[in-house]
């Protein structure tokens, strides 16, 4: 006697206008992903993001002491990040290339 495999899948069904059909297809599409698969991501995603929102953080007395000492301390410049924010945007770059090369 075959055996039947037990089903891991749960269907989901959904009704939707086109409109929003198009719009998941072509981000699906951009990200090289079958309707499915994208819909099944973003929906996963969405809820572990309401997930965390409602999970409360418990921490010791004296854990959440030294938390609220390092948000108190004054900020300390991170090298890279001061480095990074310094630097002109991609856009700015371009526009100061094109007027340099126009003669502006």
């Amino acid at each position: 006697m075959p055996r039947i495999a037990e089903r891991k899948d749960h269907p989901l069904s959904m009704r939707l206008p086109d409109a929003d059909i198009a719009v998941i297809d072509r981000a699906a599409t951009l990200r090289g992903r079958s309707r499915t698969d994208f819909v099944r991501e973003a929906a996963v995603r969405a809820a572990e993001d309401v997930l965390m929102e409602a999970s409360p953080i418990r921490m010791s007395p004296e854990g959440f002491d030294a938390f609220l000492k390092a948000l108190s301390a004054p900020a300390t410049a991170v090298p890279q990040m001061v480095g990074l924010l310094r630097r002109p945007a991609p856009w700015e770059q371009d526009a100061g290339k094109a007027g340099a090369e126009s003669g502006e």
